[in-house]
């Protein structure tokens, strides 16, 4: 909590001295009391009080509160509330005419002063504690949304060049071999990058973009790997207002080709199953096992942003014979 004082902090103190000054003049005159002994009371009440408070926020809560030292914090609050009130009392009750034999000693003095502060300085120091702690959580609030900003596209920026690496040894063969085939593959790998850079600074994007961005990524899978992968869509509910976060199916298939390999022309095969508030990717699996039994970097990237985007969790089934993961679909509009 920051405890410096702005200016709203003394517009506060003082509308709130105002309003006392008011009423403790209503009630000085209700008592006839002196006019000397009003302008004397509130002006070093004002005085004192404001002391207090400046001493608490500026030297007694950093140096000792936030240092854990209670202790000493406790004595030397006392010492302050007993002296500082015991001027403004003294000087009122001079003000006032009052007889000083009646003027409190000893415990009681010390007592009555701790009260006297504690009274005056209570409303006026909360009103400033309540201020800085919702200044403190609204920083906070904003720090925490810029950082979940910056690390979403940090995360982002993981997917690009690992995509790219995948896909260069499979044109440069192309151009050779196949030259309407490397225009195609060319024309694809162009708009995925198109996408790429359009949605770079985007959380997430409506699933009907994310499902065309998966279709030419599966081309370039398909040209790439030929019948060793077998896709297919299994969309049962409409795509309006409907959201993933920005490469998740993209992660999703990449993390299917890196830890399947087919075996014996046999194919590994995908499906995507579309409902209404899930998405889910189920692929079958080879008997070849990946030196990495990790899900891998892009599956743990793909985790880390539903923590930052949702409080629905990506879900995971691993079995012997399939791989199976659900990720939850976004929706920003509410539905009736």
């Amino acid at each position: 909590m920051n405890t410096k004082l702005n200016i709203s902090d003394f517009i506060i103190l003082g509308i709130y001295f105002c309003i006392s000054f008011i009423i403790q003049g209503i009630d000085y005159y209700d008592r006839g009391a002196l006019l000397r002994e009003y302008f004397f009371d509130f002006t070093i009440e004002l005085i004192c009080v404001c002391s207090l408070i400046l001493l608490f926020i500026y030297w007694l809560i950093p140096k000792f509160v936030m240092e854990k030292k209670y202790v000493l914090f406790f004595v030397l609050a006392i010492l302050l509330m007993v002296s500082i009130s015991a001027v403004d009392y003294t000087i009122g009750f001079w003000s006032g005419d009052n007889d000083w034999s009646k003027y409190p000693k000893g415990l009681s003095f010390i007592l009555l002063m701790i009260n006297i502060s504690s009274q005056q300085m209570a409303f006026p120091f909360a009103l400033l504690l309540t201020k800085k702690f919702y200044e403190g959580q609204n920083e906070f609030l904003k720090i925490e949304k810029q950082q979940k900003e910056n690390e979403l596209k940090l995360l982002r920026s993981q997917i690009d060049p690992h995509f790219l690496f995948n896909n260069l040894n499979t044109l440069d063969s192309l151009i050779d071999s196949n030259t309407e085939k490397a225009k195609e593959y060319i024309n694809r790998l162009s708009l995925i990058y198109r996408y790429l850079i359009k949605t770079k600074d985007a959380e997430v994007m409506e699933l009907a973009e994310e499902l065309q961005l998966a279709e030419n990524y599966m081309f370039l899978i398909k040209t790439r790997f030929q019948d060793d992968y077998d896709f297919k869509i299994d969309n049962k509910t409409t795509l309006e207002d409907k959201f993933i976060p920005t490469g998740a199916l993209q992660a999703l298939l990449e993390n299917v080709v890196k830890h399947n390999k087919p075996i014996k022309g046999i194919a590994i095969k995908t499906i995507i199953s579309i409902d209404e508030d899930q998405l889910k990717v189920s692929n079958t699996k080879s008997n070849i096992k990946p030196k990495n039994e990790s899900f891998g970097t892009g599956l743990e990237n793909l985790k880390a942003r539903y923590k930052l985007l949702s409080d629905k969790e990506v879900v995971v089934i691993n079995t012997e014979q399939e791989f199976k993961i659900s990720i939850p679909i976004i929706k920003l509009i509410e539905e009736n």
